[in-house]
């Protein structure tokens, strides 16, 4: 593997570029879900459906914009993502009719993936060089979680600004204008990162060299089929998406069973970002002091429990404790997966200038959530009303986490004595 040589304002650019490309179509809905159900007149199954356009879109950009990422460097690429999502802003921010939104899910689902998404994964195992995997996608996903946090307290605050009347009172022409604001800083700055990504993210020439092909044979990529932590990647990323998938029900939760108003629920939804970071962070720092593989499992396991506090509806109005602590568990879990399921592709045995091409095809498979996850969602939470649809969405988050357990388990034990750090 190459030595670890790029700077850390290399690493706080990936940070900055990888939660903003995602703020318009992800980030700004997990925290003012009831108020995005409101403004553009949508059920929970109609947003669940936008979300499986992406997916679908987001399928096909992960297998051919893999190898991509290893044809040319990063940051151009990165940059491009960046611009191009900003663009889809200036569409949301009209707030279009349902076809059309379904039509923008879709630009935005090859905006971030085709040319986002393989090259922000290899540019960070670049950064981690030998010794330092954990740290490297712990940090980012945790960075990427304070960043996603301050998006959502800054939204917050300018929604608030802009509504003038009591916030139980609020009219839906008011929602909406609050929340246009909302829409067109967030692509303001999305413009801004993709600007410093393209000036300041710059490697040497050799390790650019080291790390791009020329171009991309089928040897190549039958010899990253059969290594068995491919396989095994694509169920442990497919049982952690899904979990975060369904942190996007919390503020919802908030406000359907804890009986929160609109900005009450769109606080908790920031509250779980600011986990993010805390998680990442210290995760990241443990794997590469343990056993990197072990960790994965033990996440899986917290995000299980966590899953069953909910599923077994013994949160009610009242429990407030309850419910912040359940919040911080499940988070834990969820989050603590997502910062380690790439980081193990060292250990795996994964070649660091095949990394587009692995990741592009472990994404085929571990991204489905995106299809399949919004409309699972929105059709239990719409058949059930209130607080057993609640319960149904988190059992679905049980089942899965458990398999991850077993999943993460098998890949602890097939990599745990090879090709240590």
């Amino acid at each position: 593997m190459i030595q670890k040589n790029a700077p850390w304002h290399f690493l706080l650019l990936l940070i900055l570029a990888g939660e903003s490309v995602f703020i318009l179509p992800f980030v700004l809905s997990r925290v003012f879900r009831p108020t995005v159900l409101d403004a553009f007149n949508l059920d929970n199954f109609q947003l669940g459906l936008c979300f499986s356009v992406y997916g679908i879109v987001a399928l096909v950009s992960y297998l051919i914009g893999g190898p991509l990422a290893d044809k040319f460097p990063p940051r151009k690429l990165i940059a491009l993502a960046l611009w191009m999502t900003a663009l889809g802003g200036l569409v949301y921010a009209t707030f279009p009719s349902y076809t059309v939104l379904k039509i923008l899910y879709g630009y935005w689902g090859f905006t971030t993936i085709f040319l986002f998404w393989a090259p922000m994964i290899k540019a960070t195992r670049i950064w981690g060089g030998s010794n330092s995997q954990g740290k490297a996608f712990g940090f980012l996903d945790g960075g990427r979680g304070l960043v996603g946090a301050l998006f959502g307290a800054m939204g917050v605050f300018i929604f608030s600004f802009f509504i003038t009347s009591d916030v139980s009172t609020v009219t839906v022409s008011e929602s909406r204008a609050a929340f246009k604001q909302v829409i067109l800083v967030s692509s303001a700055i999305v413009v801004l990162v993709g600007i410093l990504v393209w000036f300041f993210m710059k490697l040497d020439r050799k390790t650019e060299q080291e790390i791009v092909l020329e171009k991309i044979t089928f040897s190549q990529i039958k010899e990253v089929l059969q290594l068995p932590s491919v396989w095994l990647l694509m169920i442990i990323i497919l049982c952690a998406y899904v979990g975060y998938k369904i942190t996007d029900v919390f503020s919802l939760y908030a406000q359907d069973v804890m009986l929160y108003d609109q900005v009450q629920s769109a606080s908790v939804g920031t509250f779980l970002l600011f986990i993010r970071p805390v998680i990442g962070v210290l995760i990241g720092i443990l794997a590469d002091r343990s056993q990197i593989t072990f960790w994965l499992v033990v996440s899986f396991i917290v995000s299980c429990f966590g899953a069953l506090l909910f599923a077994l509806g013994i949160i009610s109005a009242s429990a407030t404790a309850l419910f912040f602590i359940s919040i911080l568990i499940v988070a834990s879990g969820v989050y603590a997966a997502r910062s380690l399921y790439f980081a193990v592709m060292a250990r795996g045995r994964i070649p660091i200038v095949l990394t587009g091409t692995a990741v592009g095809i472990i994404s085929l498979i571990g991204y489905t959530p995106d299809i399949f996850a919004g409309p699972a969602m929105g059709y239990l939470l719409e058949n059930s009303p209130g607080a057993q649809g609640h319960q149904h969405v988190f059992w679905m988050l049980a089942i899965f986490s458990l398999i991850g357990v077993i999943a993460s388990w098998c890949y602890y034990r097939l990599y745990r004595i090879k090709n240590k750090h």
